[in-house]
């Protein structure tokens, strides 16, 4: 019997086919595990990002009872009981008090556990009168001095966090004062991210969530005895506490990550699908492969052609060389394409940096030219005086207006400097500056606007850090923030702008704040999109230059909750 002798192009397409489809399992294999890493890395930093939000909220939170103990009301309203006038004093400073901070209920418990003064106390579901000594915050409180508690409210049904903290007297406790802080403001702010976040206790129950279907669900089966003992401590009521939806184990299509939190056993739980990074994957592999298999057929195509037609060799090869050459020149065409279009896209935001730079400096031109009108006018009268006294030969006051004179000039020319600093186009370089030189230039620029509005503003201490970024563009940012920090003010009658310096290891931000009326919850982070603005008369531009800006920088722009009640960005730059 002969030996079955198969084709030699018959040999090479089949080996081609093995290798082609080994190669496909391969890369897609590798794409898929890329994939899932990226998501990973990006679910574990929000996650951080995130807890860092939440941690925050709750370091504010945790002050208002150290604050309230220190209110001689408090003290009057715990030893006064609940129908004194004390207590009604109380309740007309915690109403407002609350609203302020975002707490849900700020409450006063008298020693024996009755609810003596709240801060909804003029509302239907008032706490005042109720009696609280069952309550595990309170007793914790009133044996360890502090406590914090997550349970579902007594009245309200609604589930947060209890913090108290115990009110001393000479003779002994007075009772406790409690702060409840409630999670859907943050859980919203999460919601900003894709996937599903989930606050889980040490037991695995879910606090709070974006989803709030999720919420008082567990991550994981609860024993009876655990059951049990929620159950007789009510700190849920009657909820269930099903499982959640989400199956980490089982799910492919997920990615969950989790990251501790500053309370006690607490974690940040993070799911972020993956479906469509799976799905860029087998995208990415089947081009690979295709380019795999592309060039495994031109060198069999090759390999056969040399075989069995010798002769055509030179052909092809001038062919093959062809083909390379085309595509060498179409992609070099479009890289060209690329780089011009690229080029256009800087130039253009670069002059509309440039724009907004001198149209800002349009705007405080008046102000500047004021400023050097008044030392002008000053040099001319020292002139005169310096021409009477020289005829009167008393040299030392010529002397004295001449020095004065000079004095001036000098700040003329800062002033006259900084003008054409700011309008000058800006070069791009980025290098370490001092931020006490930006902090002058700023305040060169927009100091006539804060007087004639009558604005106070809160300027940091000298002896600022150096950061990477380029002066002008950095005193563009800070000019443009604290612009519309006087347009928020305007109106108000006790206008007032802090700008904060802070360090936080290898970055510094400069934060902007106003106690105006704030951001409207309707346009959030879109404020940064062009032709997006919360003014009647502006064009939206301004905030998504200074974010390009502060992009270049390998910096931020950010919108924090202000300290002084109205809106807050911050700004962050690396130090030098």
């Amino acid at each position: 019997m002969k030996p079955l002798r198969i084709p030699v192009p018959l040999a090479v397409v089949l080996t081609m086919l093995a290798a082609t489809g080994l190669f496909y399992l391969a890369a897609a294999r590798w794409a898929e595990r890329r994939a899932f890493d990226q998501a990973r890395d990006e679910a574990l930093r929000s996650a951080r990002q995130q807890a860092l939000l939440l941690d925050s909220e709750l370091a504010k939170y945790r002050l208002l009872p150290i604050v309230l103990s220190e209110y001689g009301d408090l003290r009057d309203a715990l030893t006064g009981g609940p129908g004194g006038d004390a207590a009604r004093r109380l309740d007309r400073k915690l109403a407002p008090l609350a609203a302020r901070t975002g707490a849900a209920v700020i409450y006063a418990i008298d020693a024996g556990g009755m609810t003596v003064s709240a801060s909804n106390a003029a509302t239907p579901s008032s706490f005042v009168g109720h009696d609280y000594r069952f309550r595990p915050y309170f007793t914790m409180a009133m044996r360890n001095a502090a406590s914090e508690y997550f349970a579902l409210g007594n009245v309200s049904k609604r589930p947060g966090l209890f913090m108290g903290r115990r009110i001393d007297g000479p003779d002994g406790p007075l009772g406790v004062v409690v702060v409840k802080v409630e999670f859907d403001a943050v859980a919203n702010a999460w919601a900003t991210d894709p996937g599903l976040t989930l606050l889980i206790d040490a037991r695995g129950i879910v606090l709070a969530a974006t989803d709030p279907r999720e919420r008082l669900r567990t991550l994981r089966p609860l024993s009876p005895a655990t059951r049990a003992g929620i159950r007789a401590s009510g700190q849920f009521g009657e909820e269930p506490l099903p499982l959640t939806h989400l199956r980490p184990a089982t799910d492919r299509r997920v990615v969950t990550v989790s990251t501790a939190l500053g309370a006690p056993g607490w974690r940040l739980v993070r799911a972020v699908p993956v479906t469509r990074a799976l799905r860029d994957a087998a995208g990415l592999a089947r081009l690979a492969t295709a380019t795999f298999a592309l060039v495994l057929t031109l060198a069999a195509a090759l390999l056969l052609w040399r075989v069995t037609r010798a002769t055509r060799a030179a052909a092809v090869r001038t062919q093959l060389q062809q083909a390379v050459t085309e595509r060498t020149a179409a992609l070099q065409a479009e890289m060209e394409r690329r780089a011009e279009a690229d080029r256009r896209f800087r130039a253009a935001r670069e002059e509309l940096a440039q724009a907004n730079r001198l149209a800002s400096l349009g705007s405080i031109t008046a102000g500047l030219a004021h400023e050097i009108n008044q030392p002008v006018a000053t040099i001319r009268t020292l002139a005169e005086n310096a021409v009477h006294h020289l005829d009167g030969q008393r040299l030392d006051r010529v002397r004295a207006a001449l020095d004065n004179s000079i004095a001036l000039t000098g700040r003329i020319g800062s002033i006259t400097q900084e003008m054409r600093r700011f309008a000058r186009r800006g070069t791009g370089t980025i290098e370490p500056i001092q931020l006490d030189a930006v902090m002058e230039g700023t305040r060169l620029l927009i100091g006539d606007r804060l007087r004639a509005e009558g604005v106070t503003l809160d300027w940091p201490a000298p002896g600022l850090p150096k950061v990477v970024a380029g002066r002008v563009r950095l005193e563009q940012v800070l000019v443009n923030l604290v612009n519309n920090a006087i347009d928020a003010v305007a109106g108000r009658p006790d206008p007032h702008i802090v700008l904060l310096v802070e360090e936080e290891g290898p970055w510094v931000r400069l934060i902007v704040a106003d106690n105006g009326d704030g951001i409207d919850p309707a346009l959030g982070d879109e404020v940064f999109s062009p032709f997006v603005t919360g003014k009647p008369d502006g064009l939206g531009l301004g905030l998504g230059i200074a974010r390009d800006i502060m992009t270049e920088f390998d910096g931020t722009l950010q919108i924090l909750p202000s300290p002084l009640g109205g809106a807050a960005f911050a700004a962050t730059v690396r130090r030098a």
